[in-house]
């Protein structure tokens, strides 16, 4: 029996946000059907967006290459968001064991971030139907998502009276009641979900923030890129100063700027942890074709460029295996997998069991690598990526088994594809 290595699902919209879920339904942690849900957020330039979450329409796709009469995925539920969600996450893995004081154990949360962060509530314990009309309704198969709660505070900027757009948002895995937002208004916020209350608000740069990320096993430190070309640094602990990781050279040809407090700066679009070696972060350009690889112990410059794609970056994120793989999405059509192990660590380093001295040191000088380990081509620009978590093989009542391994999904327009790595 062949495994299937390819999974697709047209969307009724253009599809920007996207998540792969972290953790399988409760109560059903053994079926394969509860570890291939997506969440997906539509973009229209309209107040007329949706969010959905999207499923399997039968476990047999996963080892039938000929089950083909259907579409891989279906639409379990979906609801409606207004303007586009700018990001949005499934709960961390985490949160399954949290002590959470409004939800229930047989309940998962997302987020979303747009004109506020949104925490929604997502029921999909009722047994699933295996006929064709999964979700079509909101009440098919049982699956519920409701709006729990909406959080947009008053801002620190003048002028600002309610909150202003927020671009992206970091969820915290060591304490999933921890979000951190970021907004066009040039300030971060720290939200306790749990209670629906900000915990703090600052002014984290010059100009527009537009992502923003915990550092891996903290719930104090977390790093945000913005329209000023910075990557800064920021500790609740101590929040009088940020410490400024890396700026971006200024574009060169650029034109005198007519204000001499607003410097020309190539924007900072994302910012992404390597979740095995928290030292390492990935960041890109707004308009770039390079992938630039940064190491806190190092700050100033890259320690590794990427350079492969022919046209702007869109999306990157890393796996969350032990041994991860850095994806970059692309206008040129293309998802490179990148293994930077071999550049990241000398595998015949002693201190090799503490992944924070096996880097190179701060004098290396910068390597550009440009021989990604795989190549994905699809038929038009790819927007987003998300990962799946190393999903276990499981059995199916068939009787046949799953390989076990990881799932990279990718947009392009109003089509989805999930990629067995």
């Amino acid at each position: 029996m062949t495994q299937t290595t390819l999974l697709q699902y047209e969307a009724p919209w253009p599809v920007h946000a996207i998540d792969w879920c972290k953790s399988p339904s409760p109560g059903h942690q053994s079926r394969p059907r509860s570890a291939f849900r997506l969440a997906i957020a539509s973009f229209t330039e309209d107040y007329r967006n949706r969010i959905a979450v999207v499923g399997l329409q039968d476990e047999r796709v996963l080892v039938e290459d000929d089950y083909t009469d259907y579409p891989d995925f279906v639409t379990l539920v979906e609801a409606n968001h207004g303007y586009p969600a700018t990001n949005l996450q499934w709960q961390p893995a985490t949160a399954t064991g949290f002590p959470w004081t409004g939800k229930s154990p047989s309940t998962e949360l997302l987020a979303t971030t747009s004109d506020a962060l949104r925490v929604w509530e997502y029921s999909g314990d009722a047994p699933l139907a295996s006929s064709a009309y999964v979700g079509r309704q909101p009440s098919g198969g049982g699956h519920r998502l409701t709006l729990k709660t909406g959080l947009s505070g008053q801002s620190k900027v003048q002028n600002q009276a309610s909150g202003a757009p927020l671009t992206s948002f970091s969820w915290n895995e060591k304490a999933p009641n921890l979000i951190v937002t970021s907004s066009i208004d040039t300030t971060c916020t720290v939200w306790n979900i749990d209670t629906a209350t900000a915990i703090t608000q600052l002014i984290a740069h010059d100009r527009e923030v537009y992502d923003v990320a915990w550092l891996p096993g903290s719930t104090d430190i977390f790093v945000s890129v913005g329209a000023d070309g910075s990557l800064r640094a920021f500790d609740l602990r101590s929040l009088e100063h940020s410490t400024i990781l890396y700026e971006t050279p200024a574009p060169k040809n650029a034109p005198p700027s007519s204000t001499a407090s607003r410097l020309p700066s190539s924007p900072l679009l994302r910012i992404a942890f390597n979740p095995t070696d928290s030292n390492y972060m990935s960041t890109f350009h707004m308009d770039g074709t390079d992938v630039q690889i940064l190491d806190m112990r190092s700050p100033g410059q890259p320690v590794i460029e990427l350079r492969a794609h022919r046209s702007q970056v869109n999306a990157m994120g890393w796996s969350t295996t032990d041994h991860p793989l850095l994806a970059t999405a692309s206008d040129d059509c293309q998802v490179l997998l990148w293994d930077l192990a071999a550049y990241t660590q000398s595998a015949t380093s002693p201190r090799a069991a503490n992944a924070r001295l096996n880097s190179p040191r701060p004098d290396v000088k910068k390597r550009v690598v440009s021989d990604p380990i795989m190549a994905y081509s699809a038929s038009g620009e790819v927007t987003n990526l998300a990962w799946s978590p190393q999903i276990p093989g499981m059995t199916m009542n068939t009787g046949h088994t799953t390989a076990p391994g990881e799932w990279l999904a990718i947009t392009s327009g109003k089509s989805i594809k999930a990629l067995k790595v």
